[in-house]
């Protein structure tokens, strides 16, 4: 779950038929023998280049009930290499892919899933979202010790389309190879070409370039999509839709002296409040409330904002009263943080009284640090509360349903390699750029394809990924009135991980059944 993205921007800044196993074709070659002289030769290879894992696939059959469907599918656990110019293997990917048995592959839709970080394995939204089992959780409560339970997904997109999810280079199963190196394939651009390369291996190995194509990100998973759908378009595939969960285009809203920041995090902060019933007066209906706190963000706190230290001392009372209504924090502590409360000091603060903390992934989510005095959280009681079940979860039901299991053990985040090490700086015609920002990336691909549709889901209570931030970037891609419509939004009761909340899930899913019946009728 510690899978977003504003942790390694401080850093910075701070996955039918088709998809059965390898043809043989596709499968290595034994190489022949060697001359004396190659062997030699090959006494000499880099002893730090790493052997390419076979591209072997666990095959197995199953079958899900979604709506009034059951749903017979092949579920394909397994490796694919990817190779640089030359030839030579960089990444064996390892993916998990679920086909429905019985249809027409080459029009059957597929949605290729991944997770963020940067450094995060696909296994959250493998195991929460839209696959066919999903981790038994009770909405915001921390999930029970083990024995941990997976059950039946019957939000499950797999009535809609076939699912692929992949680990990133370096997480869960997936290996760097050869020499490669993770400056290689740690960085904004890296990370997509490496993506664009599996992408278009599967979609070739299992005959797929016909069907109906999506990606599917979450967190920084979202950034990945905003430059891969463009770069799979400049080589030659075209998508139908993009589904941002979670999404974080623009980086800027984090970095230090960033007024926008605060901005698009008020609404957020609101909705936590409002769930806690610290809001006074609390309204019935959030959405409602919500847009009321848009307008204020966008309208007269930004204009207070904008005028740093010559505000004048009454119009900033009147804006940290207005705040205090919203937030559920006493105006004095408001004016002394100069209006600008950060999520981390809001996590804080809305609960000091009861000696409590709430969640930064997911403010639902209550937790309790040792001082309750202190400035920030600890940690985050959201992430705290599910994380232990999915890894758990998801390497007992790699082991026993999909019969897969490998010599190196499962990494569920690699944070500490990935994070650090990424690559924030992008090529582009006008030289090397900062990848503070993606949306560009969005725009083109949506201005050279009119016809690929995007949903963007948001969780009210997501304090990494706030929605209006989101609903900012998206409305500032440069698009004309026909693209703009190709855009639409789910807003729901959850946090980041939307999925977490099963009302949420159920209604997600009804408005994703909606996006792929008009994107791929």
């Amino acid at each position: 779950m510690r899978q977003l993205p504003f942790a390694t921007l401080a850093l910075a800044t701070l996955l039918a038929l088709g998809s059965l196993p390898l043809h043989a074709a596709d499968s290595p070659k034994d190489a022949p023998k060697s001359e004396q002289g190659d062997k030699d030769k090959d006494k000499k290879t880099d002893e730090n280049e790493q052997p390419a894992p076979p591209e072997h696939a666990s095959v197995t059959k199953h079958s899900v009930r979604v709506g009034n469907r059951t749903i017979s599918y092949t579920a394909t656990a397994g490796r694919l290499t990817i190779r640089d110019d030359k030839g030579k293997p960089t990444v064996s990917f390892f993916y998990v892919a679920y086909t429905a048995d019985g249809g027409k592959n080459s029009k059957r839709p597929v949605t290729f899933f991944y997770n963020g970080g940067p450094g995060s394995s696909s296994m959250w939204l493998h195991m929460g979202s839209f696959g066919p089992v999903r981790v038994a959780n009770d909405g915001d409560k921390p999930i029970p010790p083990a024995p941990y339970h997976w059950v039946p997904n019957e939000q499950s997109l797999l009535d809609k389309s076939d699912l692929v999810f992949i680990d990133a280079p370096g997480t869960g199963y997936s290996r760097l190879v050869g020499k490669t190196e993770g400056k290689d394939v740690w960085g904004v651009d890296q990370d997509a070409e490496a993506f664009n390369k599996f992408v278009t291996r599967y979609i070739s190995v299992n005959n797929r370039w016909n069907s109906p194509k999506f990606l599917f990100g979450e967190s920084y998973g979202t950034t990945r999509s905003a430059v891969l759908v463009k770069s799979l378009q400049e080589s030659g595939m075209e998508l139908n839709g993009v589904i941002l969960m979670s999404s974080i285009l623009d980086f800027s809203v984090a970095a230090p002296g960033i007024d926008h920041g605060y901005v698009v995090n008020l609404p957020t902060e609101a909705a936590i409040a409002w769930y806690h019933n610290k809001v006074s007066n609390k309204p019935a209906d959030i959405k409602s409330f919500l847009d009321e706190v848009r307008r204020f963000a966008s309208g007269d706190y930004t204009l207070a904002l904008a005028k740093g230290d010559a505000i004048d001392p009454a119009e900033a009372d009147r804006v940290a009263n207005q705040m205090s209504r919203y937030l559920g924090i006493s105006p004095q502590y408001i004016k002394e943080a100069n209006l600008r409360v950060s999520p981390s000091r809001f996590r804080k603060e809305l609960l000091r009284n009861e000696r409590l903390t709430v969640g930064r992934l997911d403010g639902r989510f209550q937790g309790i640090d040792p001082d309750a005095a202190g400035e920030t959280p600890d940690g985050d009681t959201a992430s705290d509360a599910i994380t232990g079940a999915y890894v758990a979860a998801f390497n007992q039901y790699a082991a026993t349903e999909l019969k897969f299991t490998d010599d190196r053990a499962y990494l569920p985040n690699n944070y500490a390699a990935i994070g650090k090490n990424w690559d924030w700086k992008r090529k582009k015609s006008g030289g090397w750029l900062q990848a503070t920002y993606v949306g560009d990336d969005l725009g083109d691909a949506m201005r050279r394809n009119p016809h690929l549709k995007v949903f963007s889901a948001n969780g009210y209570y997501d304090l990494a990924t706030p929605f209006y931030a989101t609903e900012f970037d998206l409305t500032h891609l440069g698009l004309e009135p026909a693209e703009r419509k190709n855009i639409s939004y789910g807003f729901y009761p959850s946090g980041h991980m939307i999925y977490l909340d099963q009302a949420s899930l159920q209604e997600t899913k009804a408005d994703l059944s909606r996006f792929y019946d008009d994107a791929a009728p």
